[in-house]
């Protein structure tokens, strides 16, 4: 969400301070930490594992960023954060309807997990349904969907890391082309972020294989 600090301050904790960069982080590991506990509220109640996700984002969030009343509740007006730039922002209404209709999906489609991930990842992003931290929630929902449809029960994958290594301006931009409606749109959007995943999986690999013998 536009947040960039070094990996040493990420560890020692010096990243986590009071400043708008730090909340955002903080945010990050918070919203990481909560996917493992809505596994299976995800399978069976999606709308409910979005609201805590976002509950989780903002919790520890100063008030200048979102009121508390806006937490794990989807926006009411016509305003919203947009670090991307994605463009035109759906009213709430719609914005509310597209989330909504992500339930049935989620619960009833038998469409591969890669694609069911990608397009639940692309509708939070795109129609930014909270006043804040939508694209936080948005790449959470990619590993917990990847968890909940089996594909990556455990979590050790990280998509965020292939969402890095694609670099902003290339997540951005599928995102767009997603907005769009079109079939060649949605499908760059598609690639992108299957792509992703793979490059996550492989530096999750690198991870594990430096990792010491228990």
């Amino acid at each position: 969400d536009g947040a960039e600090v070094r990996p040493d301050a990420l560890v020692s904790g010096a990243a986590l301070d009071g400043s708008p960069i730090g909340q955002v982080v903080g945010s990050a590991l918070a919203i990481q930490a909560e996917v493992p506990r809505l596994v299976d509220v995800m399978a069976r109640a999606p709308l409910q594992a979005v609201a805590a996700l976002h509950t989780a984002a903002t919790a520890g969030l100063d008030p200048s960023l979102i009121a508390a009343d806006d937490r794990g509740r989807l926006r009411r007006g016509a305003t919203a954060d947009d670090p991307l730039h994605l463009g035109p922002l759906p009213d709430a209404t719609t914005a509310a309807g597209r989330v909504a209709a992500l339930a049935p999906i989620v619960t009833r489609s038998s469409a591969p997990a890669l694609i069911l991930a990608s397009v639940v990842h692309a509708e939070l992003a795109v129609t930014r349904p909270f006043t804040w931290g939508s694209g936080l929630v948005a790449r959470a929902s990619t590993r917990l969907l990847l968890a909940a449809r089996g594909v990556d029960p455990d979590g050790l994958t990280a998509p965020e890391a292939g969402f890095w290594a694609a670099g902003r301006t290339a997540y951005a931009q599928a995102l767009r082309a997603y907005a769009t409606g079109t079939s060649d749109g949605v499908a760059q959007w598609i690639v992108l972020h299957a792509d992703a995943i793979r490059v996550g999986a492989d530096e999750s690999r690198r991870i594990y294989a430096d990792l010491p013998p228990a």
